[in-house]
């Protein structure tokens, strides 16, 4: 299974409403639930008026689209980074699943998972 980094800085945080979003950016997540409004962003792209936020996020996506069918993808990637004490964010999109760690860790999860047998690009 092959893993391509993503080539920016993130930054996760929650806004007051999604017009404090930049819409036209070129990469972000929006969650929405009855209690809040997060969003997942370029760190060039985070809102000024953040209610709160959290820099220094760096992530990787599983490349190719992934079948609803298939089970534990996500689970196996997450156990492998839990048992090396490196914790991730995850968010899923229609296509794939995106993984983001602490820029600290970023390089030796990737490391990690290469010899676990995952191709990183």
């Amino acid at each position: 299974m092959e893993l391509k980094r993503l080539g920016h800085k993130l930054t996760v945080c929650k806004v007051s409403g999604v017009t404090d979003i930049d819409l036209q950016a070129d990469f972000y997540f929006i969650g929405k639930t009855d209690e809040e409004l997060s969003l997942v962003c370029k760190t060039e792209d985070t809102p000024e008026n953040a209610l709160a936020r959290e820099d220094g996020w760096r992530g990787f996506r599983i490349q190719g689209e992934l079948d609803f069918a298939l089970i534990g993808i996500l689970a196996k990637l997450s156990g492998i980074l839990a048992a090396h004490k490196i914790g991730i964010f995850a968010v899923s999109t229609y296509n794939t699943d995106y993984i983001l760690v602490k820029e600290e860790n970023f390089a030796r999860a990737l490391s990690i998972l290469a010899s676990e047998g995952y191709t990183v690009s």
